[in-house]
């Protein structure tokens, strides 16, 4: 059963285990995956430059420029999804992951079906279609405008401001319930569903980075309100369209 629109969506795995990366290449092929492997980052350059790739299962640790810096880099110029591969399991490598930009994160020693997971959520969030059952294409609140067609935020000046898959679903989650107080768990499941790990950080962390987008002062915010001790808030009237 395919997960997207496409038949069979096309994941660039970038490893520079040869076992590891054929163990997962075998196994997404298994189900209903296209699969390209690189080695690292030049690797990946080439593939990406010759096909399209609808998700990257990135590696943290890679010879020559590391996934942190190739995750920095096809941010700037992609909003291609990334899951990001480490061996690291610290909190702070994961923050430092979502800080620039990856839609999830999953350490090593992992089940291929917990990545098979992972990604199947990603890429269904990332074609998904409203779900707050009026139709509504657009949503616009203290002058942005988040349109779920196109995926794309919108600046009171009409510019379009670059966001990751994973801040969009945040974001599309606080439109579809303003004035309601969302805890870090329920934001989990909105965005992540079952593939949603312990890791509620993640949450803040995107919220960090839709505050520094978003507010006028990100210190202190007006739109996406954080609850003393039970999550957050969006506070802002919402028309649709």
């Amino acid at each position: 059963m395919t997960t997207t629109n496409l038949p069979t969506p096309h994941i660039l795995v970038v490893e520079d285990d040869r076992e590891i990366s054929a163990l997962v290449a075998r196994y997404l092929r298994a189900n209903e995956c296209r699969v390209s492997v690189a080695g690292d980052g030049r690797e990946m350059d080439r593939v990406l430059a010759d096909a399209r790739v609808d998700l990257i299962v990135l590696d943290l640790m890679l010879p020559g420029e590391d996934g942190l810096s190739l995750c920095r880099r096809l941010r700037a110029a992609s909003q291609v999804p990334i899951l990001m591969l480490t061996a690291k399991s610290e909190e702070i490598d994961r923050i430092v992951g979502l800080e620039i930009g990856a839609d999830d994160y999953l350490g090593k020693p992992f089940n291929p079906r917990e990545l098979l997971a992972r990604i199947r959520a990603i890429l269904r969030r990332k074609g998904a279609e409203p779900q707050d059952g009026d139709g509504a294409r657009r949503f616009h609140f203290s002058g942005w405008t988040l349109d779920v067609g196109l995926r794309q935020v919108l600046s009171p000046e009409g510019a379009r401001i670059a966001v990751t898959g994973a801040e969009f679903d945040l974001l599309h989650a606080l439109c579809l319930r303003p004035g309601r107080v969302l805890s870090r768990d329920q934001l989990l499941d909105l965005t992540q569903g079952r593939a949603a790990g312990p890791f509620e950080r993640s949450i803040d962390v995107l919220v960090s980075r839709l505050r520094q987008k978003l507010e006028r002062d990100p210190r202190n915010p007006e739109i996406i309100r954080t609850i003393r001790s039970g999550g957050y808030l969006f506070a802002p009237e919402i028309g649709r369209s």
